[in-house]
């Protein structure tokens, strides 16, 4: 009896990773494929001020930081994605699984630009383009993997 409850929870947090993980890939790529059509060449002013949409194309990792390494980004998002899998084989809380699998819907998501957008294997620029004041410019990839690190954070703290 208890194998078949350890089964369970397995096929649910893989199907919580596989729902979190596949949305975030989708919605990211649409809008990647949205601001790659719509936005070269210029800035929408969605809120004065505050927030503006415009395509960039980041080599690098985030805040534009290691320029040029394509290979290690692409190598460590795979070698995350493989941890996080891991990790999900062992019974963790909701909120954990979760947190995880935004940071695997992120990291996939923009593991797919470099794989897709460049001429060698992992050498392709991600697509970047909510733009905020004083802030470097990011993706829904980047936004979901900030909140996955916050929903980890939080759980973490409440479990204290």
């Amino acid at each position: 009896m208890r194998d078949v409850r350890v089964q369970e929870l397995r096929r649910d947090r893989l199907l919580t990773l596989l729902a979190v993980a596949g949305s975030v890939v989708v919605l990211d790529l649409v809008t990647k494929a949205w601001a790659a059509r719509s936005l070269v060449g210029r800035t929408v002013e969605v809120i004065p001020v505050l927030l503006s949409f415009g395509f960039t194309e980041n080599y690098g990792a985030a805040f534009s930081f290691l320029q040029g390494a394509g290979t290690f980004l692409a190598l460590a998002a795979l070698f995350a994605l493989g941890v996080i899998v891991v990790s999900l084989w062992s019974p963790r809380p909701l909120g954990e699984v979760v947190g995880l699998s935004l940071i695997a819907g992120g990291a996939a998501g923009n593991l797919i630009d470099r794989l897709a957008r460049g001429d060698g294997l992992f050498d392709g620029p991600v697509i970047d383009w909510i733009m905020l004041p004083n802030f470097p410019v990011f993706n829904l990839a980047d936004t979901s993997i900030t909140f996955g690190v916050v929903v980890l954070l939080v759980v973490a703290w409440r479990s204290r």
